[in-house]
């Protein structure tokens, strides 16, 4: 049975509703982790190292895809909701032709700006040869990439979000059986790391180009437009916090980087790299989750359906809260087992990432909480509320956690930063979901 944006969403529809969004984030965030598996096992150490510490440019420069895909279907979500359907998708086509010229000029600045970029993140002259080959090759497909993002919103938008869950996995899976081929079968490293990420992200992007290009029964498709600065502007703004989330995690990752580096050695870099990827494909639980039932936010809000919002907003937490509980104890139980799936030809390496994983591993606990909360706010068109959640779990808390704590516990300092800066900001983000509770029973 169909499930539309307009229905009353039980424990059960809510669910089956998110679940393809859900999956569509694991296997998103599988790119990379795939690439890292294979280049620790067969390019070595040292070349894993290179990929992690380049990694934080391609979340800056896929930031504006993810903007303009949460803020704008947040947008087009409340209009369709309001029952301007045309107004949606000329809208929605016009998002989708500026996120492709942003990719287009972005990939020729990478390529411009990667070697400065490389030794600012702390390339050495062993890893320099590295960063620039696997980047290289990676930004060729930045505009699909930027449009596989912008696409995961609106794909749950159009009410199609088993055609998104389609679209990711045949892009995952092509990654994992390239990198197969081209890193563990062909032998050629850094590059065929590369090539398989490149060729899978043009599927993810361009396939759903060609889909809302042609005439569909979805809600959505493509369309003549008028360039309208103004609705661009308002994607930007309530998008902002994905922005600020997809720039300043980056930024952070550079920065822990930085710390390691002066603590440690390429050893710990590795390992954090590890814990990156774990982190990457747990977090992608949520991430889902908030993908998928944001449309729904912002449907209810454009039909002025405030009941339904309660009712999305309590199963929600419940939903998360358990997710998270699960999450934290998969985590600190199957901390030896993945340390060895990634680094098990080095035994120094693993005990390091074991232990790394066990500290790390509460933070499954708190981080939903921010991770909804900001959401949520952009799905209300709550702009500034998602921003500050964002702004202060990563560039001020995240900071000051990664800057202050390696100072007294070292290494350790490391691994529980993240946790101490998802603390302090769950405070905000309770304080903002208590205040909106409180204004709409003034209301």
């Amino acid at each position: 049975m169909p499930i539309h944006l307009s229905d009353h969403f039980s424990f059960r529809r809510l669910l089956a509703f998110t679940f393809p969004s859900v999956v569509m984030m694991v296997f998103t965030s599988i790119y990379y982790v795939v690439d890292g598996y294979f280049v620790a096992n067969y390019a070595g150490k040292h070349a894993f190292a290179a990929v992690t510490l380049i990694f934080p440019l391609f979340g800056v420069l896929g930031a504006a895809g993810f903007m303009l895909g949460a803020g704008g279907a947040a947008i087009v979500g409340k209009m369709l909701g309001s029952k301007k359907d045309k107004e949606a998708r000329r809208t929605f086509s016009f998002f989708v032709a500026v996120t492709a010229l942003a990719g287009l000029i972005l990939t020729l600045l990478g390529q411009y700006f990667l070697e400065a970029v490389a030794l600012f993140l702390g390339a050495d002259d062993e890893m320099l040869g590295a960063c620039l080959l696997y980047g290289r090759i990676c930004l060729v497909s930045l505009p699909a990439f930027m449009l596989q993002f912008f696409f995961q919103p609106f794909f749950v938008t159009a009410e199609r979000p088993k055609l998104g869950l389609t679209v990711t996995v045949i892009a995952g899976a092509s990654n994992m059986l390239l990198d197969a081929l081209f890193v563990a079968v062909l032998g050629l490293g850094l590059c065929g790391a590369a090539l398989a990420t490149v060729i899978s992200e043009c599927l993810g992007g361009l396939l759903p180009l060609i889909y809302f290009a042609r005439p569909n029964h979805s809600l959505l498709g493509l369309c003549r437009f008028t360039p309208c600065l103004r609705a661009l502007l308002a994607a930007c703004g309530n998008g902002m916090s994905e922005f600020l989330i997809n720039v300043s995690y980056p930024l952070l990752t550079a920065l822990y980087n930085y710390q390691i580096l002066r603590i440690s050695n390429q050893d710990g870099l590795a390992a954090f790299g590890i814990l990156l990827y774990v982190s990457f494909v747990f977090t992608a639980l949520f991430l889902g989750y908030a993908l998928g039932s944001a449309p729904l936010v912002s449907y209810h809000l454009g039909s002025n359906n405030s009941q339904e919002l309660k009712n999305l907003f309590d199963k929600s937490l419940w939903i998360n809260a358990i997710t998270g509980l699960a999450l934290t104890l998969l985590a600190f139980l199957a901390a030896r087992p993945m340390a060895t799936f990634f680094a098990g030809f080095d035994a120094e390496l693993c005990e390091l990432t074991r232990h790394a994983l066990s500290l790390y591993a509460p933070i499954f606990l708190v981080s939903w909480i921010n991770i909804y909360g900001s959401s949520f706010f952009t799905a209300l068109n709550n702009g500034l509320a998602s921003a500050l959640i964002s702004t202060l779990r990563t560039l001020v808390f995240g900071v000051a956690a990664i800057l202050i704590l390696p100072t007294f516990l070292g290494l350790d300092g490391v691994w529980l930063a993240g946790i101490a800066g998802e603390l302090v900001t769950v405070l905000v983000t309770v304080w903002l979901f208590a205040r909106m509770r409180r204004q709409d029973k003034k209301a």
